[in-house]
């Protein structure tokens, strides 16, 4: 029996099997987070990530892993790299225990100038103190009682205590959990009569609730209900209604009319209600009328801007008797404890964060917020200066973004700040031994996956020994039907988005006047060298800016023919003409509701700036802009109203000319440029009378200039007008003023748009390449045909070279490695599937043609709509060399596991036209493909794993854990374990087999694809920066399936007929 169970548990099915249990119940956590603020919830915590059969998935590695290092004698000195992965794995799952039942963490909230040794656990809890006549040596006893607790409104939670007091039973049951909750009135005639107060305060709206015949103080304000007091706020309640006399003036504004009205001290007036009253700072509204009930939990308005607090109603019971207690709080909370009395006890409640005390303390000295050049939200970093008291030593400390302060255990991370700069909120950690025993397997896991690419005993030196032994063409005639496929769908994509035919009629009579007054080009291209400092601080020419202001706006990189330059320059000289232009891009239906707003047709692709105000110049967005912006994970509703809100002030702003910020103010701390409109409405004062004059009347003469050079034909004086311009920034701007190399890299880069001309060239040359080796294949080979495939592969890697000048480009320009956001990130995965293709292509010419075409995929998808190609600013937590090292490696590891998916597919088509005349040759085209495929599957593999595990380290010094359950994370983890699924199946019986093994190279993929799409726009988490588009649709998920489908049966019945041994 205990032979049998050791021969299961160490089996090779059984390894299989947990990869694929363990990914699926991730992928399960994943999905079921969907559409939440934020991954994991405590709903998949307590079904999946915390439960028991979880948590025995990783005890059955650790076991399985043990057993099969004796099994395969993994000790031996010729297996030594993969005994090291295997070891690594165990001491990261041990380390991972470690922190899961050792570590603790929370949150440190410290203002400026206080010394603070308390923290907020991240985990809730419910604490009970019972205390009674019990006493022990004439000492009263207390009963503590703490009980973590995980509530989700998506659960029906559990919990009870049941216990004894002097061997008296204490009952305590959770009757119900409300999910953002407060305590309300609720109407009961058996109750007493309330007035809501609801008071307006920097951190939230806060209630208040006046009982009838009672007086209370309020911020040092005294208010009463049917009691008149000398000095208070006085409200009168009866058969008449509901009335209110001040001892100061005031105002209200009624909500719904949005009419004012004064408030006169001393007189007795109605009250109205949903009215903002003010009397000085105090700020309240009266939601309702004076109501007769008793207090309750219930949930939360949305409308509110209020603390966010859940809330439990406990019921408790002793002695026959049972009393109800509703508590709020949750995690963050650490509220008063709320006393019942019950039979003969005192009970005593609290719901939320634990209080822990540090064994020193912490002061805040100073809170800084670095912002981006002349920004005023644009935060490039901010940091904490603390000094540390403790008994050994006292020392000053600074924390940022990815510096950290580590003292005796415990580790703190700069998390946020509070709105007025006054503040810091610190992360707080402690996990010393389960960060260092992971750490140390991930050591090894580094060590011996670089380890199985170069020794020579390892199942990759086998496959290049069997590659080197391969002497075949490669082929496939179906691989053209599939490229055309994908030529077909790549125009039926491009074509949707290629005009501008819905704008509307009056169009046509503002483009002639445009086409009569623009500049010409050549000028406009002097023009749009100039560097200008955008909003988010970033240095550039005007070339830049105008092009994707023009992108953002239109989605387009033309209005009608003219370019970005000519379009803002015409914007400048005719600002009232493009107020009126229908140039602000919204989606089709998803910005239905936006266009109802703002007055215009639903099948308008395009509105006016004019269309988003009122007559009386009120923004028509405004009231649903608040709750948008301070969204933390905005959904779809939401995400459409910022987008259009930003679409408005870029053009409101190039239109006003506050985007025009080309002069430098001179000896500004925070290196601002300004625009004309700038200086004019902020009035700056600028010492030197000579260039404050310029800034005032330079541009107005410029554009004056030109409207004389376009009569005359005559750009002279322009043009030394633009050098003037120039010269003052070089004189005044020089800390932050790029040079001219990298500005006329910058312009070069834009007119080039290399990026997105390399997508074509790429199919073309892939596809033409396919198209010869097909003929190769079919006929016998001539020397033309040699030298025309030798031809496009150079063509290739001349291609490849100009991509990789591109990116080069790209890192020059920003100043930062270039695979910080969608796009660049999109770009670099083509440019690391191309160099595996090139790398495995050595050998095998249908590699490179393969490559090349799913290149070109890559960066056609690169610049659909959704994706912006703008170099921007870094947010403060990407400003660290973890950017270069986990980035790098990881979105690399895509270039692989592409290639291996469109080699899978090409083996899988030469299986399908498989006949009896050319078996022999289909074989080893087969066994070629098959071999470069786990090559490059292995190459993914190890890079993905270790780009993955660097992740979890750069987590640790930016956010205070290695692993969180992140999707992000959780997602790459599923593709680990399923590509270790792959590549293992040559162990597992009855998985063997070159037709299973290309086929899942194909499926694995899909889960590469989720993890570099689906996690960033359909579900929650850190990595969300696009969650609500839908890139992919159900229909094109259904076609790939049922077309896989069938490749994959055509492909099984000729692999059982020629090739299954």
């Amino acid at each position: 029996m205990l032979n049998k169970l050791t021969k299961f548990l160490f089996s090779t099915r059984f390894t299989a099997f947990l990869f694929l249990a363990f990914a699926a119940a991730m992928i399960a956590g994943t999905f079921l987070d969907a559409g939440q603020k934020t991954s994991p919830t405590p709903y998949t915590r307590t079904l999946i990530y915390n439960a028991w059969w979880f948590e025995a998935i990783l005890v059955f590695f650790v076991i399985n892993f043990v057993g099969n290092i004796f099994k395969f004698r993994l000790y031996k000195k010729e297996k030594w790299a993969t005994l090291t992965l295997h070891l690594a794995f165990i001491f990261i799952l041990i380390g991972a225990f470690i922190t899961r039942y050792y570590s603790f963490e929370g949150v440190m909230a410290i203002r400026e100038g206080a010394t603070e040794n308390i923290f907020l656990t991240q985990k809730t809890y419910v604490t009970t103190y019972i205390d009674g006549d019990y006493k022990i040596d004439g000492v009263p006893q207390r009963l503590p009682i703490e009980k973590e607790v995980d509530f989700s409104p998506r659960l029906k939670n559990k919990f009870s205590i049941h216990t004894k007091y002097d061997q008296q039973p204490v009952d305590i049951e959770l009757e119900k959990f409300i999910q953002g909750a407060q305590e309300d009135i609720v109407p009961n005639e058996a109750g007493e009569n309330y007035l809501k107060i609801v008071e307006a305060a920097e951190s939230g709206a806060q209630n208040h609730f006046l009982k009838e015949g009672q007086v209370v103080l309020i911020h040092n304000v005294l208010y009463a209900l049917n009691v008149p007091t000398e000095g208070a706020i006085n409200f009168t309640y009866n058969n008449e209604g509901l009335f209110i006399n001040p001892p100061f003036d005031g105002e209200f504004l009624t909500m719904a009319t949005q009419t004012t009205g004064t408030v006169v001290k001393d007189s007795l007036q109605p009250l109205m209600l949903r009215s903002r009253y003010v009397f000085g700072n105090i700020q309240m509204v009266f939601p309702m009328p004076v109501i007769k009930g008793t207090f309750d939990l219930v949930k939360k308005s949305g409308i509110l801007n209020t603390q966010e607090e859940d809330g439990i109603l406990l019921k408790v019971s002793t002695k026959g008797e049972s009393k109800m207690v509703a508590l709020l709080g949750g995690k963050g909370s650490y509220n008063p404890f709320k006393k019942v009395h019950i039979g003969g006890l005192d009970i005593n409640f609290q719901y939320g964060s634990k209080a822990l005390k540090l064994p020193f303390s912490i002061k805040l000295n100073d809170f800084e917020a670095e912002r981006y050049p002349g920004t005023e939200r644009g935060y490039s970093s901010y940091s904490s200066k603390v000094t540390v008291f403790d008994k050994e030593d006292d020392f000053d400390y600074k924390i940022f973004m990815n510096n950290i302060l580590e003292h005796r255990g415990y580790r703190f991370f700069q998390s946020s700040f509070d709105q007025d700069e006054k503040g810091t909120v610190l992360s707080v950690n402690h996990d010393f031994w389960g960060t260092w025993v992971t750490y140390i397997g991930y050591f090894m896991l580094f060590f011996g996956m670089l380890a199985i690419l170069f020794s020579k005993h390892t199942r990759f030196a086998d496959l290049k020994s069997k590659l080197d032994k391969i002497k075949a063409k490669k082929a496939k005639l179906l691989t053209v039907l599939v490229l055309c496929f994908g030529l077909n769908a790549f125009s039926q994509e491009h074509s949707k988005d290629d005009g501008h035919n819905h704008l509307k009629p009056s169009k046509t009579q503002i483009d002639s006047v445009l086409k009569a007054n623009i500049t010409p080009k050549e000028h406009a291209d002097k023009f749009g060298h100039l560097v200008i400092q955008d909003l988010s601080g970033r240095m550039m020419p005007v070339d830049t800016y105008a092009s994707e202001m023009l992108r953002k706006l239109t989605k387009s990189d033309t209005y009608e023919g003219f370019d970005a330059n000519q379009v803002f320059l015409s914007i400048q000289e005719s600002p009232i003409l493009w107020y009126n232009t229908p140039i602000i891009y919204l989606k089709l239906q998803k910005a239905d509701s936006i266009r109802k707003i703002i007055g215009i047709d639903k099948t308008e692709k395009f509105a006016t700036l004019a269309d988003f105000f009122s007559t009386k110049g009120e923004y028509k967005l405004a009231p649903y802009l608040d709750e948008a912006y301070k969204a933390q994970v905005p959904n779809a509703f939401q995400k459409e109203f910022k987008e259009a809100d930003q679409r408005v002030n870029l053009l409101y702003n190039t239109i006003e000319g506050k985007s025009l910020k080309i002069f430098p103010v001179p000896n500004d701390i925070n290196n601002k440029w300004i625009s004309t409109s700038d200086f004019r409405d902020a009035k700056y004062k600028i010492e030197d009378s000579l260039y404050s004059n310029f800034i005032r009347n330079g541009f107005r003469a410029y554009l004056a200039t030109l409207n004389d050079a376009k009569k005359t034909g005559n750009y002279k004086d322009a043009n030394k007008l633009l050098d003037a311009f120039k010269k003052t920034q070089h004189q005044y701007g020089a800390s932050v003023m790029i040079n001219d190399k990298k500005v006329d890299t910058e312009v070069l880069y834009n007119k080039y748009d290399i990026f997105k001309k390399l997508y074509s060239w790429y199919m073309y040359a892939g596809s033409l390449l396919f198209i010869i080796l097909i003929i190769e294949i079919f006929k016998s080979r001539s020397k033309a045909m040699r030298i025309t495939a030798t031809v496009f592969k150079l063509i290739i890697l001349g291609l490849f070279i100009l991509h990789t000048a591109g990116l080069i480009a790209r890192w020059y320009i920003s100043g930062h490695a270039p695979w910080s956001d969608a796009y660049e990130s999109m770009i670099y995965v083509a440019w690391a599937t191309m160099l595996f293709g090139l790398v495995f292509g050595r050998k095998s010419d249908l590699t490179i043609a393969a490559t090349a075409f799913v290149t070109a995929m890559i960066l056609m998808v690169a610049h659909w709509n959704w994706m912006d190609p703008a170099i921007a600013n870094l947010q403060p937590v990407l400003n660290s060399y973890w950017l270069m090292i986990h980035v790098a490696v990881i979105v690399a590891s895509y270039g692989p596991f592409t290639l291996g998916m469109i080699l899978g597919l090409v083996a899988l088509f030469l299986m399908i036209f498989t006949n009896n005349k050319n078996k022999e040759k289909m074989s080893l085209n087969i066994n070629e493909i098959s071999v470069i495929n786990e090559m490059s599957l292995t190459v993914g593999l190890v890079m993905l794993t270790i780009g993955n595990f660097l992740g979890g380290m750069w987590a640790n010094e930016s956010w205070g854990r290695y692993w969180g359950w992140d999707p992000k994370e959780t997602w790459a983890l599923i593709s680990i374990m399923i590509y270790a699924f792959v590549i293992h199946m040559r162990l597992i019986p009855g998985l063997r087999g070159r037709w299973f093994f290309n086929l899942m190279s194909v499926v694995a993929y899909s889960s590469i694809m989720m993890t570099y799409f689906g996690v960033n726009f359909y579900l929650a988490g850190l990595h969300s920066y696009a969650s609500g588009d839908q890139i992919v649709s159900v229909k094109f998920i259904i076609g790939a399936i049922l077309f896989l489908t069938l490749v994959g049966y055509f492909a099984y019945r000729k692999y059982l007929k020629f090739y299954k041994k």
